[in-house]
């Protein structure tokens, strides 16, 4: 890895705006090397605007955003579309990300147990094979920081731990920094370092364990959380924050 200092990305008093809607609210935080950050939100809570910024994908209204010195970023999103009919094999999908050599991706397949479907059409993938091609084509060279998008999106239980286990795994080898949008605390919380639970501002944030016991994480959420909490989708955000508008979120789902 290129970077060897601590730090890899720091947000200083981020503000957000579209148009009058403020979408992000005095954000401030940090991922260091060897730690995962998670993101936990109701649908239009900002998670995915707050991650476009990470990736220097979208500029912020005010406020600062530090990078480490040459940091290299691998990038997992939700999912992909690939039209059925494009002759694309899983290793040939891989060579599509720039600067990829052939044994980037037979390292990359085989850290998530692939190895086997290189040669198999892509669009054969079940969902979980899927999710993890995406994840094999976030690690290509190693990079400093993973930035995943609900990286287990549609897929089973044992398909959630599975990667999880994965993502984890490859931290604690590589000593890389995770930035993670996820729904559900539960099945982040072993491999979780800090929570940053968002409602367009950081409505709380620490430790797992110190997140799922605060009044604010479940009162966003619903419900307290007892034993395991299923984060819902499609909840309705009738029960955000003081800071919660209704016609905003609305205009704002594109974003989030």
């Amino acid at each position: 890895m290129s970077n060897t200092s601590g730090q890899l990305l720091r947000l200083e008093n981020v503000f957000k705006k579209y148009k009058k809607n403020i979408v992000l609210d005095n954000i401030s935080f940090s991922v260091n090397r060897g730690e995962t950050v998670t993101l936990i939100g109701p649908n239009g809570a900002g998670k995915s605007t707050l991650m476009e910024i990470a990736l220097g994908i979208l500029d912020v209204s005010s406020g600062v955003v530090h990078r480490a010195k040459k940091i290299s970023i691998g990038y997992m999103p939700q999912k992909v579309m690939i039209d059925e009919v494009l002759p694309l094999s899983v290793s040939d999908f891989l060579y599509l990300r720039p600067n990829t050599n052939y044994d980037d991706v037979a390292a990359a397949l085989k850290v998530v147990n692939l190895s086997h479907l290189a040669g198999q059409p892509v669009q054969s993938a079940s969902g979980g094979e899927m999710q993890r091609i995406l994840l094999a084509r976030a690690l290509i060279g190693q990079p400093d920081l993973l930035v995943l998008d609900e990286p287990v999106q549609g897929i089973d239980i044992m398909g959630q731990q599975e990667i999880y286990g994965l993502i984890a795994k490859t931290r604690d080898e590589t000593g890389c920094g995770v930035l993670m949008i996820s729904h559900d605390l539960h099945l982040v919380m072993a491999s979780t370092s800090k929570v940053l639970c968002l409602n367009r501002h950081i409505c709380c944030s620490g430790s797992p364990e110190f997140v799922k016991n605060d009044p604010e994480y479940q009162a966003m959420m619903g419900r307290p959380m007892e034993g395991i909490a299923i984060y819902n989708h499609q909840h309705d955000e009738g029960h955000d924050h003081k800071h919660h508008s209704h016609s905003a979120s609305e205009s704002d789902n594109r974003h989030d």
